[in-house]
């Protein structure tokens, strides 16, 4: 009888459950999920873009360049003029192809918005898109 005490007892004292392969199996997804997420990166500016009617969501990833109201050129935050745009689409585009989007206030100058284009079109971006609100109907 003192022997199947033992084996009773032996048996109780490991009941638990080894949490760290489901912990390793988490964080193993959540890097997964890190890794593979695409974020648009924002231009750092707020312009007020011309509503249209014909309005489509922006791409994922894409190169976001925002011309204000007073005429400066923003990329990331930061002013970059028009001088900028074309060496920044060149850089970019050595990783990827991808679409430039240009965020033009509405009260931008229609020939600043014309150079950016052009620019962005010598650097070699084969689809130059200008950003809009989506029209109220």
């Amino acid at each position: 009888m003192g022997r199947l005490r033992d084996l009773v007892a032996e048996d109780n004292s490991d009941t638990g459950i080894d949490m760290s392969p489901l912990i390793d199996c988490v964080f193993i997804l959540l890097i997964f999920f890190i890794v593979t997420t695409t974020f648009v990166e924002e231009t750092g500016v707020e312009v007020d873009k011309p509503q249209a009617a014909s309005s489509v969501r922006l791409e994922k990833t894409s190169i976001l360049i925002a011309l204000t109201d007073k005429g400066a050129v923003v990329y990331g935050g930061r002013e970059i003029g028009i001088s900028g745009v074309q060496p920044l689409v060149k850089r970019m585009l050595q990783k990827e192809e991808v679409p430039v989007i240009i965020q033009a206030d509405t009260a931008a100058q229609s020939g600043l918005l014309v150079r950016i284009i052009d620019e962005a079109k010598l650097a070699g971006a084969v689809k130059v898109s200008i950003a809009s609100r989506q029209s109220k109907s």
